[in-house]
């Protein structure tokens, strides 16, 4: 790739990430590419679908994403991996609201859908995780928590906090499953 194409596909991908994070997956990409300085063309040459350009967007984001859910997995305490893992989870996507869609949406999540469901499976194995929470309810909080609005970074984060304290304290076999980690 030549020096010029690859600065525009590095100036593409950077203002997909600055515009998802701040407004969503729902920018048309002619936004995208007015904010890249490129012509449409151009983006859709390097990015024929907006698919693509999400998937490679968030790239990096996804692998923050493993390592979280792999953290939580090689903690010998699973309930408490998992309290780690939603705590760091819906920080994550609260600090970039794109990349929470993006999650849900595509298929790449698909690792990180196995890892989670394999530590709700020892959650529930040591008696702190309700029997009948599963990991589609952890996604469909995880989307929950991206509609938070607020009118900071720092408030929509704390908020974010309190969600994943409730969302614990809720699927947690006793009614005080212990003090947050954060």
């Amino acid at each position: 790739m030549r020096s010029d194409a690859r600065d525009n596909r590095e100036r593409i991908l950077a203002a997909a990430r600055e515009v998802f994070a701040a407004d969503g997956l729902d920018v048309p990409m002619r936004e995208i590419a007015r904010r890249a300085e490129v012509g449409p063309a151009t983006l859709y040459r390097r990015f024929p679908t907006k698919q693509a350009l999400i998937t490679e967007a968030f790239t990096e984001q996804m692998y923050a994403c493993y390592a979280v859910v792999d953290e939580g997995l090689a903690d010998p305490d699973a309930w408490r991996g998992l309290r780690m893992v939603v705590e760091k989870l819906f920080v994550l996507h609260a600090e970039d609201r794109g990349f929470a869609r993006a999650f849900t949406d595509t298929a790449a999540r698909e690792r990180g859908v196995a890892s989670l469901a394999e530590l709700l499976h020892r959650a529930k194995a040591g008696g702190h995780l309700r029997p009948d929470v599963t990991v589609d309810d952890l996604i469909l909080v995880l989307v929950a928590n991206s509609g938070l609005r607020a009118t900071s970074a720092t408030t929509r984060v704390a908020a974010s906090r309190r969600f994943a304290e409730l969302t614990l304290r809720a699927f947690a076999t006793s009614p005080d499953p212990g003090p947050p980690r954060t």
